[in-house]
């Protein structure tokens, strides 16, 4: 059972935090701010489910969902003994690269020993892991089935919410500290416009991205089976298509298709397996071809990234932040989205830590920590969508193109150079910034290219192989309930 650290009344006091908000975000805030005020309330639109079960305010919790060990590790910090209890209830923590079969722009990555970790399961387990923890805080009190109706105060400072209750009636919150984590919907702009601000600068790079997912019964003796991955060519004058398979908790395998504007799988499912076969690489429909459906196919077209620029804004009012999708949301085939949050809740404790609930510029202190971990995830995911056909957004300068061109060398070599590829695993994964890859001995091994040739197939273990391939489902199975 998780231990809360106890904090005297001296240093909390009779300060209330809101938390507008009930995900990954909105939980792992929480929990932080439980250090530092005497009441820690949540609002959230829906009903929180009890056990590891899907949600209706988060459809994209159907397609898979990759935890980067950056994103993981500041979990754990946040919230000690939440891995091993993700591992328990059936998620795996996959190596990377050596569990890792994915075929990048540049060719296939070598599975090299170990150098970072992904955390795999539904996206259910992993919410569910942290909620059943952060309510668990007597400080904490969860309000469902309530509406955010608009901040209260003034331009200088945010003093409270105003809220819609689950039996209609209107409420105030005071609040020394407000932090918005609604997400992808967040209405802050809307909310800060009434107190007298203008809008913030606003960025989207929008590919046309759907995705497709289906879940099936993983084929018996599969528990080590890595992740596979075949990604696009942004580069490549066609929609780029993609397809997935990550092991879940339950001895099934989630499999997410995606494909870029011209280029969309459908709900079909007469068509999802032919599509997977479709992509760069067959062998993610070749695959599946071995595993039983368990579902219905399920899609979602909201993957536009969308980035809102709050920390450039001239003034900012005290008592308010946003963290996580509120900020900036990406691409989800990146798989940046829940780590950014984890590492935006660390930055607020951190400013916290420094600062205290009450101090003057707190709130713009927080603003500006968290962008931190928005503007590296944020240059991963744009600067690949731009490229696809019929992409919207703004079109990479000269500076950028020539970035490109030096990031497309480097893919190149890391599929066959240890130290390359431990320093792109290294970024992706959130762990170390962008100016990693421009490190001395990085540039002047991306200048020699790869050590290797090119793989020209996936490096599948030919046990792993033997194992999918012997099993073939007796019939065509009729898909159940969806996920």
């Amino acid at each position: 059972m998780h231990t809360f650290p106890a904090t005297g009344p001296s240093q909390r006091g009779a300060r209330r935090a809101v938390v507008i908000g009930g995900g990954l975000a909105g939980m792992l805030t929480a929990s932080v701010l439980t250090e530092f005020a005497g009441e820690v309330t949540v609002i959230d639109r829906d009903v929180l489910p009890e056990h590891p079960e899907p949600r209706r305010g988060m459809p994209q919790a159907h397609h898979a969902h990759l935890l980067y060990s950056g994103g993981a590790e500041a979990i754990e910090e946040l919230l000690p003994g939440t891995l091993d209890k993700w591992i328990r209830h059936g998620a795996r923590r996959i190596p990377l690269p050596t569990g890792l079969v994915s075929m990048s722009a540049q060719g296939w990555f070598r599975r090299f020993p170990e150098t970072q970790y992904l955390i795999a399961c539904s996206r259910d387990l992993l919410d569910w892991g942290v909620r059943g923890t952060v309510l668990q805080h007597p400080l904490i009190t969860l309000l469902e089935r309530t509406e955010l109706l608009h901040l209260r105060g003034t331009a200088a400072r945010v003093t409270g919410v105003r809220v819609r209750c689950a039996d209609g009636e209107e409420k105030d919150l005071d609040a020394s500290l407000v932090v918005d984590t609604s997400g992808r919907g967040s209405a802050a702009p809307r909310w800060l416009r009434t107190l007298g601000f203008p809008a913030p600068r606003e960025d989207e790079v929008d590919s046309g991205l759907t995705y497709a997912t289906r879940i099936f019964r993983a084929p018996p003796g599969t528990e080590s089976f890595p992740v596979v991955n075949v990604q696009s060519d942004p580069r490549t004058p066609i929609p780029g298509q993609t397809a997935t398979i990550v092991p879940i908790e339950g001895g099934r395998w989630l499999v997410t298709l995606s494909g870029t504007r011209g280029g969309q799988p459908t709900n079909s499912p007469d068509e999802f397996e032919p599509f997977a076969r479709s992509v760069r690489d067959p062998i993610v429909g070749e695959l599946i071809s071995h595993a039983e459906p368990l579902t219905d196919v399920v899609v979602s077209r909201s993957t536009v990234n969308r980035r809102r620029y709050y920390e450039k804004l001239p003034q900012w009012p005290e008592g308010f932040a946003a963290i996580g999708d509120s900020v900036a949301t990406y691409n989800p085939v990146y798989g940046h989205g829940m780590s950014v949050a984890a590492q935006g809740a660390r930055s607020l404790r951190d400013e916290l830590r420094r600062h205290d609930l009450a101090a003057p510029g707190l709130a713009r202190r927080v603003q500006r920590a968290v962008t931190r971990p928005v503007s590296m995830a944020w240059d991963l995911a744009t600067g690949q969508d731009i490229h696809y056909p019929g992409a919207i957004g703004k079109q990479p300068g000269q500076a950028e193109a020539l970035l490109g061109r030096y990031v497309d060398r480097l893919m190149r070599t890391a599929t066959g150079r240890p130290l390359v590829s431990r320093a792109l695993f290294d970024v992706m994964t959130l762990n170390e910034p962008l100016a990693h890859l421009v490190r001395p001995a990085v540039l002047l091994a991306v200048l020699r290219g790869p050590r290797s040739r090119p793989l020209t197939a996936p490096p599948l273990a030919p046990d792993e192989l033997r194992t999918v391939m012997r099993h073939t489902p007796a019939a065509p199975a009729e898909a159940q309930d969806s996920a």
